[in-house]
């Protein structure tokens, strides 16, 4: 094998270097004294834990205001009878031994873990959702997927709903599609024979009667709103019982507008009391297409090389002509896939999201 020798470079007339290269070579300047080389990592600000750590708090209400975490992990651990309010994105989140709080965690790159934590009502959004040795804790959900709870009793779940300014951007920054939450499809890890160990808050359950809005003064500067019409993530029904045996799917194609054209579907046709069951980001590949779109296939599959696509369920009598309408009237310049007919609707969800889950890993 040969070697490699780098070629040394003349110190410039006087014996000196040239100015540029003495800090390179870790000579001060002034002194002509040689310092410890500067690498990228040492010109980074020092991470303090304890700016990212609540613990042992009792009756407090605390916080971390937007663009305070900006994607580090977090921990919360022996608190009790506290409010806490997490208002950033993060990378992971850790709660431990908590009792009788109330908690709203931003979205969460990664996952968010309870463990021994018992009477916490909680508003969540993550990619992955865990509980070990848990007892009665009520959580408004966003989970991209499948929840899991392991010797956890008592456990109720409900759609996340929630709304200030910044959090858009934090889902984003996280990483997470508004669109990608299994907040009900919850997986037991061990079940009990004869017993339930987790189940639905009411229909009707409103955030704030579970977490209030923060009432000290720094954390009222989030402009928070639980009104389930603003709402981030769009609400679903989940796993809840349909009203109908009729549903419809429609799918958005990636561009400029997906997101926003899918939003003002989901308002067209919940206003006209038609539910949202479920929805979907999620690439697709020509195969795909063939598989859940059939016969419209060679229309659709073009667009899918733009980006992923954003499916909705609707659920209620007459949904299909009603959203076929809908998006002839609203959306006439914009190719989009709705079922054509209630006999074949059922079949087109199916198809999709025995498609999506598989591509997500459900």
């Amino acid at each position: 094998m040969g070697c490699f020798f780098s070629r040394r470079r003349k110190p410039a007339q006087g014996g000196q270097l040239p100015l540029q290269q003495q800090a390179g070579a870790g000579q001060d300047v002034a002194t002509g004294e040689q310092k410890a080389p500067q690498y990228s990592w040492d010109l980074r600000a020092k991470i303090d834990p304890k700016d990212y750590t609540f613990s042992g708090l009792k009756n407090e209400t605390v916080g971390r205001l937007p663009g305070k975490v900006a994607g580090q992990q977090f921990v919360i651990q022996d608190c009790e009878n506290c409010q806490i309010y997490i208002f950033d994105h993060s990378a992971t989140i850790t709660i431990d031994d908590c009792v009788n709080c109330q908690i709203f965690l931003g979205p969460i790159k990664g996952s968010v873990f309870f463990r021994d934590c018992k009477d916490c009502k909680c508003v969540v959004a993550c990619q992955q959702f865990r509980t070990r040795d848990c007892r009665k804790l009520e959580v408004f959900l966003c989970c991209a997927t499948q929840p899991i709870i392991e010797s956890s009793t008592g456990m109720k779940f409900g759609c996340f709903q929630y709304y200030y300014p910044e959090l858009a951007l934090q889902f984003k920054d996280a990483g997470l599609s508004i669109f990608n939450n299994t907040w009900s499809n919850i997986h037991d890890f061990t079940p009990v024979s004869g017993e339930n160990n987790w189940g639905l808050l009411p229909e009707a359950a409103a955030v704030q009667d579970y977490v209030p809005l923060p009432s000290s003064e720094e954390l009222k500067a989030v402009r928070v709103s639980t009104d389930a019409t603003k709402s981030i993530i769009p609400i679903t029904r989940g796993l809840r019982q349909k009203n109908s045996d009729e549903s419809c799917l429609a799918v958005f194609f990636a561009g400029d507008y997906t997101t926003a054209n899918a939003r003002k579907l989901i308002d067209e046709m919940t206003s006209k009391g038609f539910q949202l069951v479920q929805t979907k980001e999620v690439l697709m590949k020509a195969e795909d297409a063939h598989r859940v779109f059939q016969q419209s296939a060679l229309e659709f599959i073009p667009l899918l090389e733009k980006g992923p696509v954003v499916a909705l369920e609707f659920n209620g009598d007459g949904a299909v002509e009603q959203c076929r309408s809908t998006v002839n009237e609203i959306f006439s310049g914009t190719k989009v896939f709705v079922s054509e007919s209630k006999a074949s609707a059922s079949q087109d969800v199916d198809n999709f999201y025995n498609f999506a889950d598989m591509q997500m890993g459900m």
